[in-house]
């Protein structure tokens, strides 16, 4: 197995070499040279599996034995997805008239980046203590993802991580996963932007190789690869729980899967899976923020004036990144038609696809748009009918369950991304209560540490230095 770049200036990469690297060195994102497709007779046998052992199953796929051995693979994914408050890792609540929501909530942080961060971060440590060296991970969150990777990598010898959040734009228990975490290899920045503004000096970066290589920095959102590999797991996870696959016979049943979406990673990861050969019927939801929904539509691919503040904070964002891997299926490995593309909307923060382009895309993707009252009304809803709270985010999704109905022979399944005890406001505001879990209450007590960026004239550039000072100072520490 073998990874190259969606910009096409990168082949013959293992993953080892991937999963430290996030951006390749051309600006494109790392995707496998070819997907595996998987029999219906595969699927079928791991129809018994446990998630954790599917997981273990998904990754060997891309993860050669030499690299990591499967002994060695089981045991990583073991521990990391052994901290979860349900022993069965994720759950499906079966609910009303049909509605069935996939629970990737129960991780340390209350979300689904939990799945795929805790599995990451072990593979990272695994390679780092075999060479004895150390790297330096740099995130950019919109809420979840920074928490995730903290939670996940913090007091690893072998791990600094660096993480930036949007001050104002996100809940106090998301913060508080991050800024209550005072370990030595931790470093939390709060800036004074969006998550998209944050990516700009992010990007800048990586770009600096000189950087990069001195400092083995890293990224640890989505942009790497490992993140999306383990995040295709849930999704066939969810294919056997709820298609019916295991008791039809012939032709594999078709799953319609409702995925709310920011910088569209679980999109990727389900598109990827859809490539591997199982029947998914995917559906992409956003707030307010919407951008894939009108490339989809009327191949608009351009981000907004500015990023509104919606009820959904984690996918309140205007850059979905990993719409390049989309691109780069969607367009069978073109890596100079993609890095036209990406380049052209990097710069312009604007493209169109030509309609040829936007009718493949929509043959693949379905997509809706929410409003923070129709969040609002699918949270009332779902809990009238079920007793069920939503958490803002799951609601993006489970509107499209109240407004779009479905053809019997076809199951859906509800992606929940992150539990309601992390956005108490919305669901105060929905007329809900929820009873907060000990471990968030106990937030409220904790000391905090980070540092403030400022908004300034030239902030990108002023952002960019204070992160690079960060970083050289966090590889000077480890020398003395």
């Amino acid at each position: 197995m073998q990874f190259c770049s969606t910009r096409g200036g990168v082949h013959g990469w293992d993953f080892q070499q991937v999963l430290f690297s996030g951006f390749a060195p051309d600006g494109g994102m790392f995707m496998p040279e070819s997907v595996p497709v998987l029999s219906p007779e595969t699927l079928r046998s791991w129809g018994g599996l446990s998630y954790t052992d599917l997981v273990v199953e998904v990754a060997s796929l891309f993860i050669p034995p030499h690299l990591i051995p499967r002994e060695d693979l089981e045991g990583l994914v073991n521990e990391a997805l052994s901290g979860f408050s349900v022993p069965e890792v994720v759950t499906v609540a079966r609910l009303k008239d049909g509605l069935s929501v996939l629970e990737l909530f129960h991780g340390e942080t209350l979300a689904f980046k939990d799945l795929a961060m805790t599995c990451t971060v072990r593979f990272l440590d695994y390679f780092l203590q075999k060479q004895n060296r150390r790297a330096t991970v740099i995130v950019g969150t919109s809420g979840d993802t920074g928490g995730s990777a903290i939670q996940s990598a913090k007091g690893l010898r072998g791990l600094d991580v660096l993480v930036v959040f949007p001050r104002g734009r996100i809940t106090p228990v998301q913060e508080k996963h991050m800024t209550t975490c005072l370990e030595d290899n931790v470093h939390v920045f709060a800036a004074d932007g969006s998550s998209d503004d944050i990516d700009q000096p992010l990007r800048r970066l990586f770009a600096d190789q000189d950087l990069v290589r001195a400092h083995g920095l890293m990224s640890l959102n989505s942009v790497n690869w490992s993140r999306v590999m383990v995040q295709l797991a849930h999704f066939i996870h969810a294919y056997l729980q709820l298609s019916g696959a295991k008791q039809a016979e012939g032709d594999l049943p078709e799953l319609e899967v409702v995925v709310p979406t920011g910088g569209a990673g679980n999109i990727a990861a389900g598109y990827i899976v859809k490539q591997m050969g199982l029947p998914l019927k995917l559906v992409a939801m956003v707030n307010s923020n919407d951008i894939v929904h009108r490339t989809v539509t009327e191949g608009d691919f351009s981000m907004a004036d500015h990023v509104k503040q919606t009820l959904a904070p984690a996918i309140d964002i205007q850059d979905p990144y990993n719409m390049e891997r989309v691109f780069w299926l969607l367009l069978g490995g073109d890596g100079a038609s993609v890095k036209k593309m990406m380049e052209e909307f990097q710069q312009s923060h604007k493209h169109s696809l030509p309609e040829n382009h936007r009718k493949l895309l929509s043959q693949v993707l379905s997509t809706g748009s929410v409003s923070d009252e129709g969040i609002l009304e699918t949270m009332r809803r779902c809990w009238e009918e079920n007793q069920y709270v939503l958490c803002p985010h799951s609601a993006v999704a489970v509107w499209h369950h109240y407004h779009c109905p479905h053809t019997p022979t076809i199951n859906r399944c509800y992606i929940a991304t992150a539990s309601p005890a992390k956005f108490q406001a919305a669901v105060q505001r929905a007329g809900l209560t929820f009873d907060l879990p000990e471990a968030v209450l106990a937030l409220d007590e904790l000391p905090t540490r980070y540092q403030n960026l400022e908004r300034s004239a030239d902030w990108c550039k002023d952002w960019e230095e204070s992160l690079r000072r960060k970083i050289q100072s966090v590889s000077a520490s480890r020398k003395n």
